[in-house]
């Protein structure tokens, strides 16, 4: 698959096939996520790879009750280490840049997912502290991100994106 169609076609997914992701593609995902840009190349970004199904009950009830986590196969949790991320870039490196690290490899994860024919969905809305606890997660490291990992049982259709020139702005704003 070609980049572009790659990421025209990516879709997010909620429906699941129960069917196992093996090991070698849920590692050329992570890998994917490594080659990810990143502030001063500090790669602050960790990952925890959760498939116990009690564990993943636990992530979806922090997760404001989005059930549909449970049924993913795999369920990542993206974090940044904080001490790594300020070492380098102070308070700006926490509050800021470990976003954007985070950012960009999760945008890497879900490319690798869907090129593998797995989907995938970014999940933003969660308590960190109930994540923090679930995972026994150190102070310094901060969950930024749920990614649900499956075979689609069902993909839904493309939903409708911004024309170029709604965005684009050349030079200045107008």
């Amino acid at each position: 698959m070609q980049t572009m169609e790659c990421i025209r076609e990516r879709r997010s997914v909620r429906n699941y096939k129960p069917d196992p992701i093996p090991e070698d593609i849920i590692k050329e995902i992570i890998e994917a996520a490594t080659h990810a840009p990143s502030s001063g190349n500090v790669q602050d970004w960790e990952f925890i790879v959760v498939k116990n199904p009690e564990t993943k009950m636990k992530v979806a009830a922090a997760a404001w009750e989005q059930n549909f986590i449970v049924s993913a196969p795999v369920v990542l949790v993206v974090c940044s280490d904080l001490d790594r991320i300020s070492a380098a870039y102070g308070s700006r490196g926490e509050t800021l840049y470990s976003i954007q690290n985070t950012s960009a490899a999760i945008q890497n994860i879900l490319l690798a997912a869907w090129e593998k024919e797995v989907g995938s969905c970014w999940i933003g809305a969660f308590n960190e502290n109930k994540i923090r606890d679930t995972l026994v997660l150190p102070s310094n490291v901060r969950p930024l991100a749920i990614i649900t990992l499956g075979y689609p049982a069902e993909v839904s259709k493309k939903p409708r994106r911004r024309d170029v020139k709604e965005v684009l702005h050349m030079e200045r704003w107008e």
